[in-house]
């Protein structure tokens, strides 16, 4: 067989050999031809190739090899021959794993606290699994003081009560829940310029306000479905002049897919309606009411898994029912960002816009010291550009840095109220003593930063800071909005049994304006700067038991006497000592 082999090569490698020696012979004698003349050739039919069969090989070939023997079968047996080893492995333990105690949970608590100028504070919570699907939560929460501020001649005394029920259900394919909250406020109209008023004038002065509100709401979510899922609440909210405003929000939202990705629908619609027993200067009665229907349509690209980009707009429509006007607005919803390294460098950037409705209720929760005689009309946020980088230096520590330009038609400034105490039967709140609402509209540039240590599971610290550059297009100032804020705040745990925390905030200075009627056509105003101020706070606990600890809360630690609104002093060093018992009901 190895002949047949080796012959066989030998006979293909000289037929090669040949036929390589016979072309270089054809291309030397056609060398020798083009250098001797030029020749031509006559093309008689044009070229016409065909590819023959070629001869196919069997897939399975036989195979007939009168050499080849059958395998002969091997008998082996192994002598195994054992080793003696010396080798003695080292016993080993295991390291040990610090065991903690796992905080026992309780489905309810309760405190109460006490301190100088009479301040309660008074907190209670239960949340109830009425089934394996079913929750109810129930809060209730108070804070209260008799007042006893220096040199205040009316009344100061606040309270502040609220008592809410959520109940929540889970299903296979929706979730949804009920909530309602009652809420009851007192406060006093106490900001006044003693060096204007004498005793008679004050004694005379009806200085007290209450508020009640009132909310009923629920919300549902689907698992499945066009219909993502909704919100809605009804609010009325009174006070005790004679005043009522009943606001009802809508909120359903759409998922529907687009091609490979799915564009969700915000649906709005806003009723708002409301009335005053009186205006500021007349005893006219005041009334406001309004519509508005929006929709914001977006969808969430992911160009890769470091870029993400939302885009979308926000179309609104609003009817003054009450004056029989209409607008239509257009704002935009752009948010992009861009994770340049890991989670450390996130950078961030968005242009949106929204139509804002402003409320009696909303205004009374920045300040509890308006007149019930506000005008009352929407506020449009044009745009609000912003850009920022976000993420975290170290594992333990994140930040947030962000850059803004917006504009807003008819935002809202709260400006003191006319002094009308030359005039005859007029209300509690008409010696200079509320605020009222003044529009117009504002650009605003703004620079902001936040850090957040969390040094560990036990200490953590932050600090934030803001600075704002005002532009209003008729007013002289932004009056009453500071151009500097900041906060730092720590929380912190000692051992299994102190914990505590403390919180510093600083507002910078803010202009006003007081105007009062020296007599009936003699009107005077006046432009105030309300200092800057600090107010540092502390608060320290101690566990007793795993259900009972003791608590303490300095607030104003400084006493600074500061003015939060013009006129209003604020209480000075506050010293609350309590309790809180958690246990299950």
């Amino acid at each position: 067989m190895r002949k047949h082999i080796i012959y066989s090569i030998a006979i293909t490698i000289l037929s090669v050999t040949s036929v390589l020696a016979q072309d270089k012979d054809k291309v030397q004698e056609k060398e020798k031809d083009s250098v001797l003349g030029t020749q031509t050739v006559h093309v008689v039919q044009a070229y016409d190739p065909s590819v023959s069969d070629a001869f196919k090989i069997k897939g399975n070939p036989s195979l007939d090899d009168s050499v080849t023997n059958a395998k002969k079968i091997i008998q082996y047996t192994i002598f195994s021959v054992p080793v003696a080893s010396t080798f003695t492995p080292a016993k080993g333990k295991a390291s040990g794993i610090e065991k903690t105690t796992p905080e026992k949970l309780y489905n309810s608590y309760a405190s109460l606290g006490l301190g100088n100028y009479i301040n309660v504070l008074a907190d209670f919570y239960t949340s109830r699994a009425l089934s394996r699907n079913e929750t109810l939560d129930i809060g209730f929460n108070h804070h209260s003081s008799q007042g006893g501020i220096n040199d205040v001649e009316l009344d100061d005394k606040f309270f502040n009560t609220k008592l809410n029920a959520v109940y929540y259900k889970r299903d296979k394919y929706m979730s949804w829940g009920a909530n309602f909250a009652a809420q009851h406020q007192l406060y006093n109209w106490y900001g006044i310029n003693n060096e204007l008023f004498t005793d008679d004038q004050i004694a005379a002065i009806d200085e007290k306000q209450s508020y009640l509100d009132f909310e009923l709401g629920g919300n549902v979510a689907f698992n499945e479905g066009y219909v993502k899922g909704g919100d809605v609440l009804i609010r009325n909210f009174s006070d005790g002049l004679s005043s009522g405003e009943t606001n009802v929000v809508l909120k359903p939202s759409f998922v529907f897919p687009f091609r490979d990705e799915v564009i969700t629908t915000n649906v709005s619609i806003n009723y708002l309606s409301g009335k005053y027993d009186r205006n500021y200067l007349t005893e006219e009665e005041l009334k406001y009411a309004n519509v508005q229907f929006g929709i914001n349509p977006s969808i969430n690209l992911m160009v890769n898994e470091d870029i993400a980009i939302e885009a979308g707009a926000t179309l609104a429509y609003m009817m003054d029912t009450e004056n029989s006007e209409s607008k239509f607005y257009v704002y935009p919803n752009v948010k992009a960002s861009y994770r340049i390294l890991d989670e450390f460098v996130t950078a961030y950037a968005g242009a949106e816009g929204k139509l804002i409705q402003n409320t009696y209720h909303d205004f009374v929760a920045d300040n509890p010291f308006v007149s019930p005689t506000l005008l009352i009309t929407p506020s449009s946020q044009q745009f609000d550009i912003y850009a920022g980088l976000k993420g975290k230096f170290l594992p333990t520590v994140s930040y947030d840095l962000k850059g803004s330009f917006n504009s807003t038609d008819d935002y809202a400034f709260f400006t003191s109220n006319t002094n009308m105490e030359t005039f005859s039967d007029i209300e509690g709140y008409m010696y200079g003593n509320s605020f009222g609402v003044t529009y117009d509209k504002l650009n605003t540039i703004a620079v902001s930063g936040e850090v957040n240590v969390e040094v560990s599971n036990k200490f953590s610290i932050g600090a934030n800071a803001a600075y704002f550059n005002y532009s209003p297009e008729n007013l002289d100032e932004a009056y009453n909005l500071p151009s500097i804020k900041g906060t730092l705040f720590s929380d912190f745990t000692i051992g299994d049994k102190w914990f505590g925390g403390a919180s510093v905030y600083f507002v910078g200075e803010r202009k006003d304006l007081l105007s009062r009627y020296v007599s009936s056509t003699d009107l005077t105003v006046e432009e105030v700067t309300l200092d800057s101020y600090f107010d540092i706070n502390f608060n320290l606990g101690y566990k007793f038991t795993d259900k009972l600890s003791a608590f303490a809360k300095l607030n104003n630690i400084a006493n600074n006497d500061y003015q939060r609104w013009a006129n209003y002093k604020v209480q000075g060093f506050q010293v609350v000592l309590g309790a809180s018992y958690k246990f299950d009901f």
